[in-house]
């Protein structure tokens, strides 16, 4: 009997998060209790997860470097707003309240984001925007004596990004006024200075250095002047920065060394799938291919103290997702956690990866999920388009719970990676800029045009589902593509890029205006895309869901499309979750939502 929509939600999660300083304990981020909580996992013990928090809020967290002391981040309600603590890794009971814990930076009104300690434990680096609302500024906390100072104030979006082995060198991401581009910087914090790290002059992406333990050697990942991220090996000599590429897998690359610089560790993203490979930090020469449990998505590298150890996070259509260490001696791979899982996993399915043609030619990249029993004859499957948030991102082919029930009663799911999506090199990401936006949408007609090519999907029963600007682009499919599209489920999406750009958060919003265009410069173009501004072409069936939290797309978006189109008289129901941001954190509220979501489409699509 196929499982209900419930079983498929209970399935848990898990990730590692990184080992204690001796290496003898593993760190577990797990959904186990309903949102994202932190367990502890003794590598000599009996596989237990011994639970640390168990807060209402989801949780993260890692070790320090020189304790068994963990380092927390949280926010409120979904708002984003995160504080920053510390706790002991041994309790008697899960914490469940942050007056347990001890205070690092707290101020509710206002973000805190990490960015490293120093390998002597003393200073942690983080960014906060607390001095106006808008701009982040890199903070310097000592942990011994609670003093915190300001080190850098760029303006805008900057994050702290990791000190050197010696603490002499403070990294600073941050993100500039053109689309997909960022700079990174050396904060000398001995001498008060900055070096660029591989300045450029074209839109490109720079990763955060990782270091030798010279303190003056690093690896990154940049696509200066080339269309794909690889890896560059940069030095510091003289107060400047000299660099040069050393390794390319063919496709978007990272890096990371571990803390005695035994290896380096490669990991490439293939056409939507993870590869991971480690090579000698001082040859360069390929040692192994980290074993993967199969074609998906890894993440959360994170090496032990003396590099025999990596753990690291896997998530396929097959796997939920679970944490799993890699022995660099022995070559032995071992699955860390077994979340739990009531549905049979023989139903779940793998997806086939497609490129279909555009209106201008473009090949567009697109993950189908079909059922494992195919129609019979004379009929076709229903049809659900999942469309990704970014717009700077990706569909990879992650575990999905809505898509494997989906899948298993009789819907085929189609994944399309539409121009702007990353991973495909810089060309593609910047083919939806600003005033090219429509562009990306008009994929979805050459998408509606290649499902009406297949024998067994039925374009006439078609919907659109997609979260964030996935839902800027279902709404978008309703108005601009009415004929085609059966229905829509809009989550937390964006209605009128102006009424966005206007209420987002402060901080947000010259970071979207980027690649958006601006409300100076852009307004025309800005109402003319909006999906509000043709409102009285959609007239599918529409479900939206939104947290009241937001601080990203506000709840505003949501309500006025439900007003119009409601009073249109066009079915539109809207979910409003209270204690939710951006998206649904709580296993709760997904347990009330996604069963309408399925009821939804059962109801307008069959299935």
């Amino acid at each position: 009997m196929t499982a209900d929509i419930r079983a498929y939600l209970e399935i848990r999660t898990a990730g590692a998060s990184g080992f204690s300083p001796d290496g003898t304990k593993v760190l577990v981020s797990t959904n186990l209790p309903g949102t994202s909580q932190l367990y502890r996992l003794d590598r000599d013990g009996d596989g237990e997860l011994a639970q640390l928090t168990a807060f209402d809020e989801p949780v993260g967290g890692a070790y320090l470097p020189t304790e068994d002391r963990l380092l927390l981040a949280m926010d409120a309600g979904g708002n984003e707003r995160h504080q920053l603590y510390r706790m002991d890794d041994e309790v008697d009971a899960p914490v469940t309240s942050a007056a347990q814990l001890e205070t690092l930076v707290e101020d509710h009104d206002h973000i805190h984001r990490s960015g490293g300690v120093t390998r002597d434990g003393r200073y942690l680096a983080y960014a906060t925007n607390a001095r106006n609302g808008t701009d982040f500024d890199l903070h310097v906390l000592d942990l011994a004596s609670g003093e915190d100072r300001a080190v850098h104030q760029p303006g805008g979006w900057a994050s702290a990004a990791g000190f050197s082995p010696d603490g002499r060198w403070l990294a600073s991401h941050e993100l500039t006024t053109k689309p997909g581009d960022n700079r990174v910087l050396l904060l000398d914090l001995e001498e008060h200075r900055a070096i660029e790290l591989a300045p450029h002059g074209d839109p490109a992406a720079v990763g955060s250095p990782s270091w030798l333990p010279d303190g003056q050697t690093f690896y990154f990942a940049t696509d200066v002047g080339r269309e794909f991220a690889a890896i560059a090996r940069g030095r510091i000599v003289d107060g400047h920065v000299t660099w040069e590429y050393v390794l390319d897998k063919g496709w978007d690359c990272d890096c990371a060394v571990d803390w005695h610089g035994n290896h380096l560790l490669v990991t490439a993203n293939e056409d939507g799938f993870s590869r991971a490979y480690l090579h000698d930090p001082e040859t360069l020469e390929l040692r192994t291919e980290v074993p993967l449990p199969g074609n998906g998505t890894s993440g959360g590298y994170g090496f032990s103290r003396d590099g025999r150890h990596l753990t690291f996070s896997f998530s396929s259509a097959l796997v939920p997702g679970d944490a799993f260490l890699y022995d660099t001696q022995t070559g032995e791979l071992e699955r860390l956690t077994h979340s739990p899982n009531d549905v049979d996993t023989e139903v779940f399915v793998e997806p086939e990866l497609h490129r279909y043609d555009s209106f201008d030619g473009e090949s567009i990249p697109l993950f189908v999920f079909r059922p494992k029993d195919p129609p019979t004859a004379g009929t076709k499957l229903p049809v659900v388009v999942v469309i990704h948030g970014g717009p700077e991102g990706q569909y990879r082919p992650a575990f999905a719970p809505l898509t494997q029930y989906l899948v298993a009663h009789g819907f085929a799911v189609v994944a399309p990676n539409v121009r702007g999506s990353t991973g495909y090199g810089k060309r593609y990401e910047h083919l939806d800029d600003v005033r090219k936006r429509l562009d990306s949408v008009r994929d979805l007609e050459g998408l509606h045009d290649w499902i009406a090519t297949t024998d067994d999907l039925d374009p006439d029963r078609a919907a659109l589902y997609g979260g964030s600007y996935g839902g800027y682009m279902v709404l978008a499919g309703l108005a601009f593509q009415p004929d085609r599209w059966a229905a829509g489920v809009d989550i937390v999406g964006i209605s009128s890029l102006v009424t966005f750009l206007e209420n987002t958060s402060d901080y947000r919003r010259a970071f979207r205006e980027r690649e958006y265009g601006s409300l100076a410069d852009d307004r025309d173009f800005l109402e003319e895309a909006s999906p509000i501004t043709h409102v009285d072409r959609m007239r599918s069936p529409l479900l939206i869901i939104h947290g009241a939290n937001d601080p990203r797309v506000p709840l505003g978006e949501a309500e006025q499309t439900h007003d119009i189109l409601t009073g249109k008289g066009v079915r539109c129901d809207l979910l409003v979750y209270g204690d939710e941001g951006h998206g649904l954190s709580k296993l709760k509220n997904r347990l009330h939502a996604y069963p309408k979501v399925a009821a939804f489409l059962h109801d307008v699509l069959g299935g």
